[in-house]
């Protein structure tokens, strides 16, 4: 194949991939078309970058290289880079068989994933995969071969117990702090957790970003693993650490599709759970109206679904159905989030958020073997209650670089507020999850960390009119006005009177 030596021309931009332009003329030089893989190299590097042509970015000669390829390469202005077309990866005829729904070989699953990992897809090309998986899906064989090599390609943690705990919520509801008191509260049983989670991709918080506001959750697998055996527990971000990396790159593919493939929910969850050394694993799936999953009958398919894939991968896994119809506590964003973790760890706490905190925290204390079966519950409580789950938190945050002796109103929230009241009188007869969460993302949660929302009134209680219903926090004019704007075109909770329609007899026509 034909080679080009093309001057370098660093670009001050990222695209999460590794990603060159070169110009037209350049690009029919050697038989280039848009999205074709080329091979890089200079006298120290070699890399395989996607090509893009343009004829405004850069001129005849020169290569444009974004963040990505200026940093793996280590580029600068004028270097010397050959270019050199590369054949497309054998990974894409497996991908067309998946699209013609026929069964991938744990080998061509490996294939895929590898060269996810290594960024040989294209973005058409990694499209193309989660949209079959979502169209034609995968049977049990090929699930547990995805999440096998999903786990084999990142780093792994081995804590050498018998027992390693973790519950993952496949979210959809506001408010879903719940580890914040589960994992203390497993952890002062003397068991370990090392819970590791996600920020925030369409909600106002994910648990590292509500964590994130007590203490650093940017911790690498070794201080995961020195933090978990001194204290039992720890609340870390996983996308700071290299475990199943490929599902980091699937799910922004899915984000952008607005889909979420079934498969890849379950293979997702268990590479990242298996690959953090989770041996017994609890699986929570919120279901009811606004929740991802609304019907009992999915929930409890899905369910059967993580349980049977925990058996054919070697690792104990039980799931709980929990209620989903609602924002769980009343708060929603980092900083309101984290002021209501504190206070129910210090017994001040939201019955819904006690209730679900300490009903999958039962689960694990029983699946640990700390508690006897059935009894789970009971020790859960008494943890919470007789405050040594709020010290195994101090802890947790003192291990994590945070301030241990941070109390709920030392955590800043932001300044500029706005109360929205009942525009009649009536009952509360639904809250609209997707609703709450976009009034607390135009507030400026997650990024800005005081922002949020602090529901005043939940379901199926009576309202007047002119009574406050939620207050909005933000920290910036601009964005309180940008929710209340959100919560004006639809309130989130729907308010209604015995009077729920008036018929009228109307004349027939003759």
């Amino acid at each position: 194949m034909k080679e080009l030596s093309l001057k370098a021309k660093p670009l001050d931009m990222e695209t999460g991939r590794k990603i060159i332009v070169i110009h037209e003329n350049d690009a029919q030089e050697i038989g280039h078309f848009t999205g074709d893989r080329v091979k890089l190299t200079t006298e120290k590097k070699s890399i395989v970058a996607i090509a893009n042509s343009t004829n405004r970015l850069v001129k005849p000669g020169e290569l444009g290289a974004f963040h990505e390829v200026t940093e793996a390469m280590s580029l600068k202005t004028g270097d010397s880079v050959n270019v050199e077309m590369v054949s497309r990866p054998r990974s894409v005829e497996s991908i067309k068989k998946k699209m013609a729904g026929e069964k991938l070989t744990s080998e061509e699953i490996g294939t895929i994933i590898r060269d996810i990992v290594d960024d040989n897809l294209s973005t058409t090309e990694m499209t193309a995969f989660v949209v079959s998986e979502y169209i034609r899906d995968m049977d049990f064989s090929e699930i547990v071969a995805l999440t096998e090599h999903m786990v084999s390609t990142g780093d792994q943690i081995n804590f050498e117990r018998e027992h390693v705990l973790d519950v993952h919520s496949i979210g959809g509801i506001p408010g879903n702090k719940y580890a914040m008191i589960a994992v203390p509260i497993v952890a002062a049983a003397g068991l370990i957790i090392p819970k590791t989670s996600s920020r925030a991709i369409t909600s106002a918080a994910g648990t590292a970003d509500v964590m994130e506001v007590l203490a650093n959750v940017n911790l690498g697998v070794d201080e995961i693993k020195t933090i978990v055996n001194k204290v039992g527990g720890v609340l870390a971000w996983g996308g700071a650490v290299n475990l199943a990396p490929a599902d980091d790159i699937i799910i922004g593919t899915e984000h952008q599709l607005g889909i979420d493939p079934r498969c890849q929910l379950l293979a997702s969850v268990m590479s990242k759970k298996i690959a953090e050394g989770a041996n017994n694993i609890v699986i929570d799936i919120p279901t009811g109206s606004g929740a991802k999953i609304e019907r009992l009958e999915d929930a409890r398919n899905i369910a059967h679904d993580f349980i049977e894939l925990g058996h054919m991968l070697k690792v104990q896994v039980e799931a709980a159905v929990t209620y989903g119809g609602q924002p769980v506590g009343h708060t929603i964003g980092p900083a309101l989030e984290a002021r209501e973790a504190l206070e129910t760890l210090l017994g001040k706490g939201p019955g819904s958020l006690v209730e679900k905190s300490t009903s999958l925290a039962a689960i694990m204390l029983e699946l640990g073997g700390a508690a006897a079966t059935g009894l789970g519950k009971e020790m859960a409580v008494d943890i919470l209650k007789s405050g040594k789950a709020y010290q195994k938190m101090r802890e947790i945050i003192e291990a994590q670089g945070g301030n241990p002796d941070i109390k709920p109103d030392d955590i800043p929230i932001g300044d500029k507020k706005e109360v929205v009241v009942a525009p009649y009188s009536g009952y509360v007869t639904q809250i609209y999850n997707q609703q709450v969460s976009q009034i607390a993302r135009a507030a400026g949660a997650p990024r800005d960390k005081g922002a949020g929302l602090v529901l005043l009134r939940k379901k199926e209680g009576k309202v007047d009119k002119g009574e406050p219903l939620f207050e909005i926090y933000a920290e910036h004019e601009t964005k309180l006005d940008e929710a209340l704007e959100v919560s004006r075109r639809k309130l989130p909770l729907k308010i209604e009177g015995m009077l729920l329609e008036k018929l009228t007899h109307r004349p027939r026509m003759v």
